[in-house]
């Protein structure tokens, strides 16, 4: 039987000898310790260049430049992310979540415990990009309503016709160009603005 592949992990600790227990410790796990990195800075540059599968960070306390590389990652290339850390308030554990991290862990680093902390962090980075997608979607669809709306009132004003009357048009429109109806909406306002 096949042994199933190795989850790629990035490590992020300034104290190289916290990080070389913690890299020694992911390796007997069956992890794939791609590099480790001194700070965040320049992360999402890092992470797109190594791809690894998961972040870890380790550091007594998450600094405001930390915090925004993560947000800049978790904008640009979104990865489950641990930060294992020393600081435990409830202010910058919110702040630490907002900005990308799925997994916040206060009081330092147990080596049998992360595999199942990093399992759960992944877990949680699946569902919130789940969620994150849905959300767009929605806003997207929304949006393509709120556009057949107008483009259906304008045909209603310009030919003097019912709602309906407007809307089967429009879906006609549709099925002839075989263009999603959200489309046909965008092309009749933008005529319907020159004239």
């Amino acid at each position: 039987m096949k042994s199933p592949p190795s989850i790629k992990v990035l490590v992020i600790d300034e104290d190289r000898g916290r990080a070389a227990l913690l890299e020694q410790s992911l390796r007997d796990q069956g992890y794939e310790v791609l590099a480790r990195l001194d700070n965040t800075d320049l992360l999402a540059d890092r992470v797109e260049e190594l791809h690894p599968d998961m972040i870890i960070i380790d550091l007594d306390s998450p600094s405001r430049d930390v915090l925004e590389n993560m947000a800049l990652l978790n904008d640009r290339s979104p990865r489950p992310v641990v930060m294992f850390a020393e600081q435990g308030d409830s202010d910058t554990i919110s702040k630490a979540i907002r900005s990308g991290v799925s997994a916040y862990v206060v009081d330092g680093l147990e080596f049998g415990r992360i595999s199942s902390i990093l399992d759960v962090a992944a877990a949680r980075f699946r569902e919130f990009q789940a969620l994150r997608r849905e959300l767009v979607e929605a806003r997207s669809e929304l949006a393509d309503r709120k556009l057949i709306e107008k483009a259906k009132g304008l045909v209603m004003k310009r030919h003097k016709c019912p709602e309906d009357e407007a809307f089967k048009a429009m879906r006609r429109m549709a099925m002839d160009q075989q263009k999603p109806l959200a489309e046909i909406a965008r092309n009749i306002i933008a005529v319907m603005e020159i004239i």
